[in-house]
């Protein structure tokens, strides 16, 4: 059950930094007090707030690493059972799985706003908005614009957009580092998991791990199909990849289960012992460690390059 639960939440919110101290917040609050502002959301909602919210209840994973990594994780009240980092989050009270919610302890700690998510039923929200409570949605990053997108837009609501702003540049910044230091190496074609067998699953065109493993200087053996795929082994096999990764943390030994498939021997990656159980917080998560993910896979298929 637990397994089932686990991959159910990263095919739905597969979809960082430590929360600096308490001065943060202020030094880069840049919303006059007392003056109202409006932020669009995801929904193409415009949210009027009447001053910086204080209270915050956010409902994926990515989201609360962008608050913390903002500086104002200190104002978040609520998170979901997968809030594990930065370790502060294993502190806030839980309020959802990820894919239900508890609309009525939300209601109750009545938080300034919830940054919202599109999961479950389209009507999961609309408790908390009949309540009268501010939800800014937040959809699927499948893409880097799209978590920089999430990022300005988050800090624009706790009204710190110029430290949304840098943090954007700092991510781009290591992206354009990586880019050089991989530039001349001969391409690597990669298979990467997210569910092993006997129900495997790995990643696609127009995903945000695609982008990911492209930014790492890599070939993703199954680019030529799109989005999160279920396949089956004869189809690695075929693909013959030189690397394997996995993100697989629920299972006893996921790298010697891989090798240990049958007819998988002669795949290069398993040849050559190129596989790697990387950390799906962040591998998989759409949030501002997506430069230190593509740092991590590159330095990986090409340590010589960060030597």
């Amino acid at each position: 059950m637990k397994k089932k639960l686990l991959l159910s939440s990263l095919l739905l919110i597969c979809a960082v930094g430590c929360q600096s101290d308490e001065g943060k917040t202020e030094a880069y609050n840049e919303q006059p007090e007392g003056q109202s502002y409006t932020v669009t959301d995801d929904r193409g909602e415009d949210i009027t707030f009447e001053k910086i919210p204080e209270t915050v209840v956010s409902l994926a994973p990515s989201n609360t690493e962008i608050l913390f990594e903002l500086g104002v994780g200190e104002n978040v009240i609520g998170v979901t059972e997968f809030d594990f980092y930065p370790e502060e989050a294993n502190e806030i009270e839980k309020v959802s799985d990820s894919q239900t919610i508890d609309a009525e302890r939300i209601i109750e700690l009545n938080p300034d706003v919830v940054i919202g998510y599109t999961i479950g039923a389209p009507d999961t929200l609309d408790p908390l908005e009949d309540a009268g409570i501010p939800v800014f949605v937040i959809h699927s990053a499948t893409n880097f614009e799209d978590v920089y997108s999430d990022i300005e837009q988050i800090a624009e609501v706790m009204g710190v957009t110029e430290r949304g702003e840098e943090i954007v540049t700092n991510i781009q910044a290591q992206m354009e580092e990586v880019a050089t230091k991989v530039a001349e190496a001969e391409e690597k074609d990669v298979y990467f998991e997210i569910s092993p067998s006997p129900d495997i699953y790995t990643t696609g065109a127009n995903t945000f791990q695609q982008e990911i493993i492209e930014a790492a200087g890599l070939n993703n053996v199954f680019a030529d199909e799109e989005g999160w795929l279920k396949i089956d082994e004869e189809q690695v096999i075929d693909r013959n990849p030189d690397l394997i990764a996995t993100t697989v943390t629920y299972t006893e030994d996921p790298v010697g289960e891989i090798k240990g498939r049958a007819g998988w021997g002669g795949i290069a990656a398993v040849e050559n012992e190129e596989i790697y159980l990387l950390e799906a917080d962040i591998m998989d998560r759409p949030g501002p460690r997506i430069g230190e993910a593509v740092e991590h896979l590159a330095q990986i298929a090409y340590p010589e390059k960060f030597e």
